[in-house]
């Protein structure tokens, strides 16, 4: 069984939830993913992070890919594929910029460079965004054909993703499509691709909505899916 979370944004009690909620699982996780936003504009994010890099006896390593998140910080250190934090300032605002550099040390920016941009296990492509950036959001009412076209870039049947959010799950019928290109001169031959069945499953998001995160479990031998509702603090208490 694989446990697939995303956005924890620096909130601590959050995660702690969703890990305690994994250990509670009748099936054992074997397999652990963190689909980046990790930190955020939030001063707990170092503690975070530091729980991530120490888990407890007995508790899975997780293996992390990075965010939208992350990618502000990287451009916030210069360390970015863009020189400044123009989506930050133009989404959030400098106070919030000023925040997320307050609040995510250097050290911890090199540390998240490590990190994966996606993974491939089986045939199934785990990402915070999808192929094309971390920022590109895939939600239930993005058009078939952009999905299929973020699936068949890398030839994956199941796509999992963090960025919106959102618990999820769209389904792909298999069929085909056919393509051709015309140029001034002449129209290049038409190719058809074929697609099997294929899945984009929204993971959820585990630290935005104070009180609530949700999560995922799947099973790539049994394909079970299951989407993971905790509520912790005042509204302390599980569900799905």
């Amino acid at each position: 069984m694989w446990a697939i979370l995303s956005g924890i944004e620096g909130n601590i009690a959050a995660y702690e939830a969703v890990l305690a909620d994994i250990k509670r699982q009748r099936v054992k996780v074997d397999a652990f993913y963190i689909l980046g936003d990790i930190v955020a504009a939030n001063q707990d994010s170092e503690q975070v992070i530091k729980r991530i890099q120490n888990p407890l006896p007995g508790e899975l390593e997780p293996q992390v890919c990075v965010g939208w998140w992350e990618e502000q910080c990287f451009a916030l250190h210069g360390l970015g594929s863009t020189p400044e934090p123009t989506e930050l300032i133009e989404r959030f605002g400098k106070e919030t910029a000023k925040l997320l550099w307050d609040s995510v040390s250097r050290e911890t920016v090199q540390w998240l460079r490590n990190c994966h941009f996606g993974f491939f296990e089986l045939d199934c492509l785990l990402i915070h965004g999808s192929t094309v950036s971390v920022s590109d959001e895939l939600t239930p009412e993005t058009l078939p054909w952009k999905m299929l076209d973020r699936l068949q870039r890398v030839q994956a049947n199941y796509l999992f993703c963090g960025r919106s959010g959102q618990v999820f799950e769209y389904q792909l019928q298999g069929g085909s499509v056919n393509s051709s290109v015309m140029t001034l001169d002449r129209q290049q031959p038409v190719q058809t691709i074929t697609a099997p069945k294929r899945r984009v499953v929204g993971v959820g998001n585990v630290g935005k909505e104070p009180g609530k995160a949700t999560y995922t479990l799947y099973s790539p031998n049994t394909d079970f899916l299951e989407f993971k509702t905790v509520f912790y603090g005042n509204n302390k208490g599980s569900g799905n």
